[in-house]
């Protein structure tokens, strides 16, 4: 029997559970077709989650007997076939890894933190392109990295409740918990001490607070109240600042502008997560705005209210002098651009069915996905020097 291939991966992300983790990059779940087997003879659907039957696998022997492999894979387990099956398990293991430490959304942490570290060498009137950018960076990413790992081991039966995170490594127990443990704080404590050593102490201590908040604050408050959402808004916007004070040594307003400006975008971002996901956070007992509230009212609010703010808050880079017109200009568009996807958005309160509410919050998240990497690139090309 024929085993089907795996599909290439879909998804749409950024930056997270928290939403810079949820918020900022959102994960779909991988329409995979092939059927893998996982300890205790349960069967799963790989990237959907679901247990298609709870039968026993009797025997290897059996299964083997059914489908006899040719003898140029089984004679020796040095053969070729042992090497593929190596092959095939190393690059398994290195998957898991990458889905432990969210390798997508560490990525944009750390590409956030460069836009940071960019404007805060411009106001220093020197060049961003130093060994200290890549210093910065590399800490920077090892305690997000950790901190993903941390989430996903505190988190690991709720992601085993949710069709889009059934099959992460920790809710499988591909990975085990003191593994995951282990690595999440080494990466913490690592990056933490890295940043204080090579850079300086406000950004590894700053650092060192948004893990814990994350961690510690926001993942725990997502199972009692709605409130985390904008808890975890605040880690989800430090990485810009981060980079700031890895270049300048200080928190300065033109940080907080940027501190600002994620803070704010997240807030549309992640309803329109929320509203996709919403039958996923109350199987796992989450509560979001869409759980308690399922009218969409109270969704719809949150996401124009920030969405308005957004225009505004935009633009202070141009007040604070550290982005030119050109950039404060397009700012303006995007914003009306966001808004108007959001305003859109508010349809989900009247949509004639589910698949069509959807619609409307996909089109929303991919705006929003769009949204910030331009907003910060135009940024970063029209900043104004010291």
């Amino acid at each position: 029997m024929k085993t089907p291939s795996l599909m290439p991966r879909k998804a749409l992300s950024i930056l997270g559970s928290s939403p810079a983790g949820d918020a900022c990059y959102h994960e779909k779940s991988e329409p995979f077709l092939q059927i893998w087997g996982f300890p205790g003879g349960r069967l799963y659907r790989a990237g959907e989650g679901l247990r298609v039957t709870p039968a026993t696998v009797e025997s290897r022997s059996a299964v083997a007997a059914a489908h006899p492999q040719p003898a140029s894979e089984t004679a020796s387990p040095t053969g070729a076939g042992s090497e593929h099956l190596r092959a095939g398990e190393t690059a398994s293991r290195i998957a898991d890894y990458r889905e432990l430490f969210k390798i997508r959304v560490t990525t944009m942490v750390v590409m956030t933190a460069w836009a940071g570290f960019y404007l805060g060498s411009m106001r220093s009137g020197i060049s961003s392109v130093q060994p200290e950018l890549l210093t910065a960076l590399l800490g920077i990413g090892l305690v997000s990295a950790g901190s993903a790992a941390l989430n996903e081991c505190l988190e690991r039966k709720l992601d085993a409740r949710m069709l889009r995170t059934a099959q992460r490594p920790m809710a499988t127990g591909r990975i085990g918990l003191a593994h995951g443990i282990i690595l999440g704080l080494a990466a913490i404590i690592g990056g933490t001490l890295w940043l204080t050593h090579s850079t300086n102490l406000v950004t590894g201590t700053l650092t060192l607070i948004t893990a814990f908040t994350y961690v510690a604050v926001y993942t725990p408050l997502k199972r009692r109240t709605t409130l985390a959402t904008f808890i975890g808004a605040f880690p989800g916007a430090m990485p810009p600042l981060l980079g700031w004070t890895a270049a300048r040594g200080l928190i300065e307003w033109p940080a907080v502008a940027l501190f600002a400006i994620l803070f704010v975008w997240q807030f549309p971002h992640f309803m329109a997560i929320s509203w996709l996901y919403r039958e996923d956070y109350g199987r796992a007992g989450i509560r979001m705005l869409p759980v308690v509230q399922p009218d969409g009212w109270s969704t719809v609010l949150e996401a124009l209210t920030y969405a308005v703010l957004m225009i505004p808050v935009s633009l202070l880079p141009v007040y604070l002098h550290i982005a030119g017109h050109i950039y404060g200009a397009v700012a303006i568009v995007l914003g009306l651009m966001y808004l108007g996807y959001t305003i859109r958005f508010a349809r989900i309160t009247r949509a004639r069915s589910a698949v069509e509410s959807k619609m409307y919050a996909r089109d929303l998240l991919k705006v929003s996905v769009v949204y910030l990497p331009v907003l910060l690139t135009v940024l970063m090309l029209n900043a104004a020097g010291k």
